[in-house]
C-alpha cells in the first residue's frame, strides 16, 4: 500500500537535511527520492531503505526483518530494501545516518547503471 499523507509528510520533514525529498506512487507503494535518487520505498507506512554490500553492516539490526518483496510469476523476489526499525522513527539523528547510507547506496546503483549504459553505446 502507498504511504499515508501523514507518514509522507513526516518523512519529508525528517529527511529534509539530506536535500529535497520527493515521493512518487509506484506499483502500489511510494518511492522516496532525494535529488532524483530512490533511497527508499514505503509500504503500509513502513519505510524500507536501500541496502547494498557497502552499507549492509550498518543495517544489521534490520537484517532479521523481511526485506521488501514481491511475487512475479509465482516466484518471490527480495528487493534490496530493508525495513527501518520502528525505534528510529523517534531517533531523528540516527534515522538520518541510515538514510544517508541508503542514499549513498542509491548513488552507487545509479553509477553502475550509468557505466553499463555507456558501454552499450
Amino acid at each position: 500500500m502507498v504511504a499515508s499523507d501523514g507518514f509522507t509528510e513526516f518523512l519529508r520533514e525528517q529527511l529534509a537535511p539530506l536535500g529535497r525529498i520527493t515521493t512518487r506512487r509506484m506499483f502500489g507503494k511510494t518511492g522516496v527520492f532525494c535529488r532524483g535518487l530512490m533511497l527508499g520505498i514505503v509500504s503500509d507506512d513502513t519505510l524500507y531503505l536501500r541496502v547494498d554490500d557497502q552499507n549492509r553492516a550498518l543495517f544489521k539490526e534490520a537484517e532479521t526483518a523481511r526485506p521488501l518483496r514481491y511475487v512475479k510469476k509465482g516466484v518471490t523476489i527480495d528487493l534490496a530494501y530493508w525495513p527501518l526499525p520502528d525505534r528510529l522513527l523517534d531517533e531523528p539523528d540516527e534515522l538520518l545516518i541510515w538514510a544517508r547510507a541508503a542514499l549513498a547506496a542509491a548513488r552507487r546503483v545509479a553509477a553502475r547503471r550509468e557505466r553499463k549504459g555507456s558501454k552499450a553505446e
